[in-house]
């Protein structure tokens, strides 16, 4: 079968592997129609994670289900299933507890399994043709509809960004009412955007240095782009805020002017935080939380949803090379601030938002770009590296002729 598999940093190519197989009675086996190209798989691309050569990529997974074996119950063959990125077992007792993403079963060297990602064990990637599934009964999702109708794009989102910028305004305590800040405008930037709006937030703002990407944050509702090229992103929030909190601050006593920024702030960059003196030159990786930190009120909540690994061989000094990022602690335990990180466990919400699309109170498709054969992806990878202008999501047809 055809798959994208990684070649050496920056070259991915499509080329013919080894067939998947069931190996347990759980499994099943997944016939791909729609697979993501993800910000996170970019981090394998460009070689900044352990990486083997010829490893498949692709950790967002829709598909129509081909077999299953003879311990499946819930789904069979010509079952129309999303999968989350996470790869849980359903019975471990952090999966049990809600914590899919933490699960102690699926991942033989450390807690927390994935479909096609460094270090999240031995499961193929799905940008290509076929994917076993582990523990099908748990992990497959199933949706109405046919492959390639109008919500397939829509679906394909639930394998990962939609959950996750969900899971971001989960961390970050977004509620009704109150204004949230939103650092990246990629693709979990813009779910989490997105997510903050259908939780009733009052004031949305989203920071980013890319046209394009700004061009569709200014298409969800009440939502306020926040160019970096214009200037310090916090005093351009707060000067947003001024005319709207200057109210609330006449019906919350004793406010005045000490809750001027946000109470809700999320990180949606990670490590690849771009300096605000150099933009487009990666010289601060944590440049986004010393704006959090600064930006959100005292009492409110961070969400670290931006990725930061432990290792990281093209980090811009010895301490980010080790995953230690250095923050303005003091200002940030004055303040109370509640900072909440990690992995999205894709299961907590996938179902709920299915529902959503399938009702119509949202479409979350509306910033996808591309729709390419596999054949595609070597291309993809490097205009999407690049940020190349219009590259914003990629979705791969892998049942598609090149």
């Amino acid at each position: 079968m055809r798959a994208v598999i990684w070649k050496e940093p920056h070259k991915v190519a499509v080329e013919e592997v080894e067939d998947v197989s069931m190996t347990e009675p759980t499994d099943a086996i997944l016939r791909l129609t729609t697979a993501g190209i993800c910000g996170s798989d970019l981090h394998m691309y460009e070689g900044r994670t352990p990486v083997q050569p010829g490893e498949v990529f692709g950790h967002e997974n829709l598909g129509v289900i081909e077999e299953v074996g003879s311990g499946v119950r819930t789904v069979e063959a010509g079952d129309r299933v999303v999968l989350p990125f996470n790869v849980s077992c359903g019975f471990c007792f952090n999966c049990v507890r809600g914590y899919t993403n933490a699960c102690l079963v699926t991942n033989p060297t450390s807690h927390g399994g994935g479909f096609g990602y460094s270090g999240l064990g031995p499961h193929r990637g799905g940008q290509a043709e076929f994917l076993r599934v582990p523990y099908a009964d748990f992990n497959c999702l199933k949706l109405p509809g046919t492959p390639g109708d109008d919500l397939e794009d829509d679906f394909l989102l639930l394998a990962d960004v939609f959950p996750t910028g969900w899971h971001a305004t989960e961390q970050a305590h977004v509620e009704a009412g109150e204004p949230v800040a939103i650092f990246g405008a990629g693709p979990v930037g813009l779910m989490a955007a997105l997510s903050a709006r259908l939780k009733g937030a009052s004031e949305i703002y989203v920071v980013d240095a890319v046209r394009s990407r700004l061009d569709k944050a200014r298409e969800i509702e009440g939502t306020v782009p926040i160019d970096l090229g214009d200037g310090d992103p916090v005093e351009q929030i707060i000067e947003h805020r001024r005319p709207f909190s200057q109210q609330v601050w006449n019906l919350r006593p004793g406010s005045g002017d000490k809750m001027p920024g946000v109470m809700s702030g999320i990180d949606a960059v990670g490590y690849e935080a771009w300096n605000d003196e150099h933009v487009g030159e990666e010289q601060h990786p944590s440049q986004v939380l010393d704006h959090l930190v600064e930006l959100v009120n005292p009492t409110g909540h961070i969400s670290l949803i931006g990725v930061y690994f432990p290792e990281d061989p093209g980090g811009v000094s010895e301490e980010a090379k080790r995953g230690r990022f250095g923050f303005d602690l003091g200002a940030c335990w004055k303040k109370g601030i509640g900072v909440e990180m990690g992995q999205a466990p894709v299961k907590a919400y996938n179902q709920q938002l299915r529902d959503l699309i399938v009702a119509g109170r949202c479409k979350p498709s509306f910033f996808v770009s591309h729709h390419l054969p596999l054949e595609g992806a070597p291309e993809a990878y490097e205009k999407f590296d690049q940020r190349a202008d219009g590259y914003l999501k990629i979705l791969l047809r892998p049942q598609q002729a090149a």
